[in-house]
């Protein structure tokens, strides 16, 4: 319906096509209904041209004298962009002559009468006022009496550069004001002549789907497929598969920066997102790699994001900071020569000429990192004290804080229950050797001392390890072929005390055999008592702690979220239509995500870049982290009580608050994070039932079930057979679907992403690499004689070189940091949610109850009987508090995988 003053086109008309040429006659010509090759008007009946010329050239499309219409004003919102370009005063002339935007209006439902798509309106926007950081364009529109509600909005961009539309208010319609929700970039018609299509608000599923914009809602999703051909560019939105095949560089001269594919039987990993660039001359199966990695063109930063904070400082960092420390540090195998030289980095700096100088724009882009120090002159890199090392210096180095941040901590993700004994290898010991461990019964007895058998804390479920044994054996004697690394399958055994800590009971080290040498093995344990045993197992931890530091990033973190979630956004656009419920849903959550995930391609996870030469596995890193989505990953483990389960921290207790009992009570991780999961569920669980009242309703939406199809044989497709994938057959099926993935992108990632800095930026707490093998591996004379004489120096001699240490905490500082626009779970509505009365209660509730959580943590933290979370210089852990100022705060969950 239309407001009631409706009027005759004879007595006034509002201008729909405002001129553009200097002799109007040349309009007479210019059909009303151009739109897109696909896009086909009907019933032109109803309009005319008609031509006034005053000395002005004023053309006006208006109806016949016998049809009744209405006016009303549609208003672009536009945000303003820094442009330098030789195009700009194209543009700009183009503004003035009121060629900006073409607009077609589109209805949402058939003709009765005809049974085909009504006659969509057409109209210029010139720009108008701007307001604050935006510019508004406007159009005025005639619209028929019949034309019925609003369907959809398309947009020609006239100018010669894309612009970035974030609204569009459509006002004049009897129900009020019609509002679309853009936030896209939108290309220039001389890149791309197609029109961009923009739905309304109200979500449909696809058998809901208003009949006028049908085919629009299938056209847009093909557009959004490609058709796999040609090398995408920058301006488009195309969204395709690839294999992990653009790491390496074949063509190089540099034969150790080969990397094998990664996707496959051989080395199954998730998808990427499709770049089509020309594949290496040297090996066809690789990808050549270029200064530029296409993403679709909507995941991209926002300018504030890329121009102010974290995507320009991550660049920043990577192609210039890292460089530069490169550049002072000439011997990169030079390590700390003691620990006040390690101090040093956090009250002295590193000094890096000329790099922090206004000119260079870095000490406006990182000043947290890069200091000017007045009363020297200098330029330099000095690192914030780290949250641990500000509350207690000295905590990395007592067994009490290495247990404790296996539940407390960067990696919670890896601690799990011992449910046999004896420990047992899996591996072939044709080629690793004996498979029996070597850590016994004896000595955890020994070290248990409370008259408490194995058999029974296995029992009692007392005993919990970390274990790295089975993964990195393998590997072990590849990296210790590289340079300044040395690799060990481990494992380590904590027992719960009757104060819920953990105790370190064991460490073992295991090397399989190598040339000549049978298999090494050697258990170590705390060792107040005697010095040499002491500092041999100091260096076990710090062998442990690599290789916790390694599984961390490359399987906890990379692999189980970014990377796994990547082929959720590819298929959430290809089969969900932007007007279907479950896209709008989970939108929020894939913000910014393939944006990241092309920068690690290009510097953090590359042949030889970042990870490569600053984590353990060196070459290997990536590789290492497929065999592990090879043998670890499955989706249904990906939700947390799942997770917990598997790992044997959780029963399933209907009688327990979160129906869930832990195994060890005082676990910060899962007790915060089972809250924050059951918030996420019931939220889900609203939005879902809402949209989908019927069971039927999921298995006949065609675009839902494409979806998931999609993710399981395409973007996981080397799972695909797994028999652990979820059906989708119900809404309890969708809304354990969507929790888990939800979770994985915002309390997941946040969980093992934010306290980076926090843990790591002090390296010996997290020590990222182990550079030498321990003193009684097949020691030499001399070299037994010197540990035994210096074994603080080899301890120091077992942690990061300088610049090994220095790229990691400059990289982990960048990524521990949240954007000024950065977007927190329930801290603003969506538009589209905002306009369904349901779905906007729903998200109140959502809102209020993450409002509950911060209270609940800052109580729990200061709670004196939780010893993992309280204590003196105990760090309280914040981690999954829903909000968080910018900055490196290790605390607060965004949406999404932003950083």
């Amino acid at each position: 319906m239309l407001k009631p003053q409706l009027q005759q086109s004879s007595q006034s008309t509002k201008t729909l096509i405002p001129s553009w040429n200097t002799n109007p006659l040349l309009l007479a010509s210019f059909p009303i209904n151009i739109l897109n090759k696909n896009f086909k008007l009907t019933k032109k009946n109803n309009f005319r041209v008609h031509h006034n010329y005053n000395g002005a050239n004023t053309t006006k499309a208006v109806l016949n004298s016998t049809e009744k219409s209405t006016g009303v004003k549609a208003v672009v919102t536009v945000q303003n962009q820094v442009d330098l370009s030789l195009s700009r005063g194209l543009d700009d002339i183009g503004d003035l002559l009121g060629k900006s935007l073409l607009l077609w209006i589109v209805a949402a439902e058939l003709d009765h009468k005809t049974g085909i798509e009504k006659p969509s309106i057409r109209a210029f926007a010139h720009r108008g006022r701007d307001v604050d950081c935006d510019t508004h364009y406007e159009a005025d529109f005639v619209i028929p009496e019949d034309f019925g509600e609003v369907g959809a909005i398309l947009i020609e961009n006239e100018h010669h550069r894309e612009m970035y539309v974030k609204n569009i208010v459509i006002d004049g319609f009897v129900h009020g004001k019609v509002e679309i929700t853009c936030n896209s970039w939108v290309h220039s018609k001389f890149d791309n002549p197609d029109k961009r299509i923009f739905f309304t608000n109200k979500s449909y599923l696809p058998s809901q789907t208003p009949s006028g914009v049908r085919r629009l809602r299938e056209e847009e999703l093909v557009t959004l497929r490609g058709d796999g051909i040609g090398e995408r560019k920058v301006f488009e939105r195309i969204y395709d598969y690839d294999v992990y095949n653009d790491l390496g560089e074949p063509d190089s001269n540099n034969d150790d920066a080969k990397r094998p594919v990664l996707g496959g039987k051989e080395l199954p990993y998730p998808r990427r997102c499709r770049t089509g660039r020309k594949r290496s001359k040297n090996d066809p199966l690789s990808e050549t790699r270029s200064t530029f990695v296409y993403v679709p063109r909507d995941e991209a930063f926002s300018e504030v994001k890329s121009l102010t904070f974290s995507g320009n400082t991550i660049y920043s960092v990577l192609h210039a900071v890292v460089p530069a420390l490169e550049s002072v540090v000439t011997d990169p195998n030079l390590g700390f020569p003691h620990f006040p030289a390690i101090d040093s980095l956090f009250n002295v700096g590193v000094d890096l000429p000329g790099l922090g100088d206004k000119k260079s724009g870095l000490f406006n882009v990182i000043p947290r990192l890069i200091k000017a120090i007045s009363d020297t002159g200098k330029d330099v890199l000095l690192f914030e004290s780290p949250q641990l090392v500000q509350r207690d210096k000295f905590s990395w180095f007592r067994d009490v804080e290495f247990a404790r941040q296996t539940l407390a901590g960067l990696n919670p993700y890896s601690i799990r229950l011992v449910t046999e004994w004896p420990l047992r290898s899996k591996l072939d010991p044709n080629v690793y050797g004996p498979p029996e461990s070597e850590i016994t019964k004896e000595l955890i007895e020994k070290e248990i001392g409370n008259n408490i058998t194995v058999e029974q804390a296995v029992q009692q479920k007392k005993l919990f390890i970390l274990d790295y044994h089975d993964l990195l054996l393998p590997y072990v004697n590849k990296v210790n072929e590289l340079k300044g690394s040395v690799l060990y399958g481990s494992r380590t055994i904590f027992f719960l005390t009757p104060k819920g800590t953990l105790k370190p009971l064991a460490i073992e080290l295991t090397r399989p055999p190598v040339d000549d040498k049978p298999q090494w093995k050697e258990v170590y344990s705390p060792n107040d008592w005697n010095a040499t045993g002491a500092w041999l197992w100091k260096l076990a931890k710090a062998h442990v702690l690599s290789h916790d530091s390694g599984y961390h990033q490359l399987v906890s973190h990379w692999l189980r979220t970014h990377c796994c979630t990547e082929p959720y956004i590819i298929a959430t656009n290809r089969q969900l239509s932007a007007m279907h419920p479950i896209y709008r849903l989970l939108h929020p959550h894939f913000r910014y995500t393939m944006e990241i995930n092309a920068l690690a391609r290009e510097a953090l996870i590359n042949a030889n870049g970042i990870i490569e030469s600053s984590f353990f596995p060196g070459k290997y890193a990536i590789e290492l982290s497929s065999i592990a989505y090879g043998a670890e990953w499955r989706f249904d483990r990906e939700a947390l009580p799942q997770n917990l389960i598997s790992r044997g921290l959780a029963v399933e207790d209907p009688n327990e608050p979160h129906g869930l009992k832990l195994a060890i009570e005082d676990y910060p991780f899962a007790n915060d994070g089972l809250v924050l999961w059951d918030i996420l569920k019931q939220w889900v669980t609203n939005y879902v039932n809402h949209y989908y009242p019927q069971t039927n309703l999921i298995e006949s939406d065609k675009e839902l079930q494409a979806w998931w199809s999609e993710i399981k044989n395409v973007g996981h497709g080397d799972k695909r057979n797994e028999p652990w994938w979820p059906e989708l057959k119900t809404p309890n099926d969708l809304i354990g679907i969507v929790t888990t993935i939800v979770w994985v992108t915002s309390g997941h990632h946040a969980a093992v992403n934010f306290g980076q800095y926090s843990y790591a930026g002090y390296f010996p707490n997290r020590p990222a690499i182990a550079r030498s093998k321990m003193p009684t591996e097949d020691p030499t004379a001399e070299e037994w004689e010197w540990f035994m004489n210096k074994p603080e120096e080899a301890l120091l001699r077992c942690f990061p070189s300088q610049i090994q240490a220095t790229k990691v905490m400059t990289i982990l500082d960048v990524l521990s940091n949240h954007s000024p626009d950065e977007e927190y779970i329930g801290e603003k509505i969506e538009p589209y949610w905002a306009e369904d009365p349901v779905i906007k209660a729903a998200f109140e509730v959502f809102s209020g109850k993450l409002k509950e959580l911060e209270g609940i943590i800052d109580a729990r933290n200061n709670d004196s009987k939780l010893n993992n979370r309280y204590g003196a210089g105990v760090m309280p852990y914040e981690l999954l508090k829903p909000y968080s100022e910018p900055g490196v705060t290790g605390k607060g969950v965004p949406y999404s995988i932003s950083i």
